[in-house]
């Protein structure tokens, strides 16, 4: 069959992959109710498209941190990339690369930063979980920047692992012939098989539950490397993010697997956005499946968005070529979406392209009457 948009590469990957991978990949935190909401919300914002402007010529390009890129688009970490096709984050890197694009490395790749440097050249991150031994945290950040990778992506939702009940029942376990290859010198790069999910007493173990503000200056202090502070979702800690020196904001509820009835992290884009004032750049992840998700994450004050499942599925599915696939149709759907709604570059997406079902006729000019 032939795939002609991100999600049906979903099905391929679950047929493919083995039920405990799968389901690792796939599931959410508890009852799963903000897993479907990131998806579900993006069907409540709809098109003010505008008519007869001449779009022959469409710019996609943007910069990020000072990076120019070919589109907004950009790889999020995922962590254990090699469960769902051996190449794991080689593929990945070399797809981003040849995509014109960014990827983000997780600190639990099965890939380690240097080999995923050596796949060539290409704008990377570092997402970065914050150990409990700050040693093992200095050492691998010195080793990313080393590296070559131009900034750190911090996790802060997750003091503790969520409680995602298909690990639970499987018994997740990182496969024996694999390992978290960051931490493999360290004595931290492999998990034990526990009586629930073996991710989750990992964390329990490993990863710092006292990290706080203060921390996101102490990197500071051990990196001239950016701060990009991923999984915030209120205006109040967006300004916080600003005062304690963040170079960007990713508003990102952990791809729903931390803290369910979160909202989705395009209802909660815009709060942040307002609360950022300008000052440092806002992204979002979670549930972008179409170009005109983009567009709407854009319109409402984005500055990009980053992607996760869709590329563990296709590089389940198809490998680094799968990967390739996805960046590309998003490209072609987000080309497609600002030709059909009158906008030629990224500057021309403005709110009023947009209306949300949130909006009043207080807020917006052009709300829609409640149905």
């Amino acid at each position: 069959m032939e795939i002609t948009n991100v999600s049906e590469y979903e099905n391929v990957a679950k047929q493919k992959l083995p039920k405990m991978v799968f389901d690792y990949y796939a599931s959410g935190a508890e009852d799963q109710w903000t897993l479907q909401e990131n998806r579900n919300a993006f069907s409540r914002i709809l098109f003010r498209p505008r008519i007869l402007i001449d779009v022959s010529k469409i710019d996609m390009t943007t910069t990020v941190l000072g990076f120019k890129i070919s589109m907004p688009i950009m790889i999020a970490p995922t962590a254990m990339q090699k469960m769902a096709h051996p190449e794991g984050e080689y593929a990945t890197a070399r797809a981003a690369s040849a995509a014109g694009t960014i990827m983000t490395l997780s600190s639990w790749a099965t890939s380690s930063v240097e080999e995923v440097a050596s796949t060539g050249p290409g704008i990377r991150f570092f997402q970065l979980y914050v150990y409990k031994d700050r040693n093992v945290v200095a050492q691998l950040v010195r080793r990313a920047e080393k590296a070559g990778f131009k900034a750190i992506a911090l996790t802060v939702d997750t003091p503790r692992l969520g409680r995602r009940e298909a690990d639970i029942k499987n018994r997740f376990v990182l496969p024996p012939f694999l390992t978290l290859k960051n931490f493999e010198g360290l004595d931290l790069g492999k998990m034990d098989q526990a009586n629930d999910s073996g991710l989750a007493s990992y964390v329990a173990g490993q990863i710092d539950r006292t990290l706080s503000w203060k921390d996101v200056k102490w990197l500071q202090t051990i990196t001239s490397l950016p701060i990009l502070v991923k999984g915030v979702l209120t205006a109040e800690d967006a300004r916080l993010a600003v005062q304690s020196g963040a170079a960007g904001i990713i508003v990102s509820n952990h791809g729903a697997r931390q803290l369910d009835y979160v909202p989705a992290t395009i209802s909660a884009l815009e709060e942040v956005v307002k609360a950022a004032q300008g000052r440092i750049p806002v992204f979002l992840d979670g549930g972008v499946r179409r170009g005109t998700d983009v567009f709407k994450a854009l319109a409402l004050g984005a500055s990009g968005i980053f992607i996760g499942r869709p590329v563990v599925f296709s590089l389940a599915a198809e490998g680094e070529v799968g990967v390739r696939k996805v960046l590309q149709m998003l490209r072609d759907e987000f080309e497609i979406t600002m030709a059909l709604s009158g906008c030629r570059s990224l500057k021309e997406i403005t709110r009023e392209h947009i209306v949300a079902d949130w909006d009043t006729p207080r807020t917006h000019p052009r709300a829609l009457p409640r149905l």
